[in-house]
């Protein structure tokens, strides 16, 4: 019998409301999902992070107090994670930690995510790899999607062109076709909008299978507003993040006149309209696909997504084995397990890179 070879991956993403942790054993042809563990964000910790967001007074000192306190936040979450699967922390061969975004700006030369590594590995007495985006970033690449990688190598199939999707805060694909190089990129925002205007009007985290929006009616006038944002028309590769999309930038394209539940309508079509025209464009003959994030269990989304795309079959990566809520977090343990092992993991189609990269930085427990 195979020794188990053990990764954490942590995920926190975009979305902003909580850690995904994963226990992933890579001694098999694929990897198997050992254990999960979630642990929601506190309000005041989300309110610091949305504020980074933006220059403010003191930000320096302010990054750095959270970037400690996500790194305990990681710690427990990763040592609950191995209390629950009874594991033991010098089983692990090491952490992969995205980090929570504050800035991304590849177009300045830089990415930041915040997590303070070198804490983490001294509470947790494991190696941790963090900072993948900026190696890819030196390259000339967008340092994202970096997932796509993972995608090309465990959810390929030989004959059938795949698209997988994901919906975070921002949704991003990859394009699966056989005899195709691999590529992906990110389509525009997947829930973040979303997020952010049902709790500027009803207090509430996210809108739970996409109820509210259905309430409402699309406002086309609006919609094309938003879609006249440059990045919708550029080709890939191309990412963004809340540098772009936000709050603000919704609210200087309303009326003021117009119904909250008609505005989240518009939003959901509009992470719609992302989606459907980057696989029309750039995937042609797409067969299947494969959504994963947090608006996979969208209902009102799922279904937008039937109607725009009746010629491909649409289901959750669920059935390819690996669960929509946990793929991210099995993706950076195998980008860790990437970069202990010297490999690249990086897609050069995917981020516009020059070449391929070992990704992240090592931190020894």
């Amino acid at each position: 019998m195979e020794r188990p070879e053990l990764y954490i991956g942590i995920m926190s993403g975009t979305s902003l409301d909580g850690i995904d942790a994963a226990l992933v054993d890579f001694s098999g042809p694929h990897p198997a999902l050992a254990a999960t563990h979630y642990q929601a964000y506190p309000p005041d910790l989300k309110d610091a992070l949305l504020a980074l967001h933006h220059p403010a007074p003191d930000e320096l000192h302010q990054a750095q107090l959270v970037a400690n306190r996500l790194a305990r936040d990681y710690a427990a979450a990763s040592l609950a994670l191995l209390k629950n699967a009874d594991v033991s922390a010098d089983a692990v061969r090491a952490i992969g930690c995205h980090g929570q975004t504050i800035r991304h700006r590849p177009d300045a030369g830089y990415t930041i995510q915040l997590g303070n590594a070198a804490l983490l590995a001294e509470l947790t007495n494991i190696a941790v790899v963090s900072d993948f985006r900026s190696r890819d970033i030196a390259a000339q690449g967008q340092g994202a999607p970096l997932v796509p990688a993972f995608h090309d190598r465990m959810l390929r199939h030989p004959r059938i062109h795949r698209v997988i999707v994901n919906i975070g805060g921002i949704s991003n694909l990859t394009d699966l076709a056989p005899e195709r190089p691999t590529i992906g990129f990110d389509c525009g925002p997947g829930n973040l909008l979303m997020d952010a205007w049902i709790q500027a009007h009803q207090g509430s985290a996210y809108d739970k299978d996409g109820t509210w929006a259905a309430s409402g009616k699309v406002i086309p006038a609006l919609l094309q507003r938003l879609l006249n944002e440059a990045f919708f028309a550029a080709p890939p590769p191309k990412s963004s993040g809340r540098d772009l999309f936000n709050l603000h930038w919704l609210k200087t394209r309303l009326q003021g006149d117009e119904a909250p539940a008609d505005v989240q309508a518009t939003l959901l079509a509009l992470t719609a309209h992302g989606i459907v025209d980057s696989i029309q464009r750039y995937c042609p003959g797409a067969q299947e696909i494969y959504l994963c994030g947090g608006g996979a269990h969208n209902q009102a989304l799922l279904r937008g997504l039937n109607a725009a795309l009746p010629h491909c079959r649409i289901q959750l990566t669920d059935t390819l084995g690996i669960g929509v809520d946990w793929l991210e977090a099995i993706a950076f343990a195998w980008l860790a397990r990437q970069t202990l092992q010297g490999k690249s993991a990086n897609l050069p189609e995917a981020t516009g890179a020059k070449h391929p990269c070992v990704l992240g930085a090592i931190y020894q427990a």
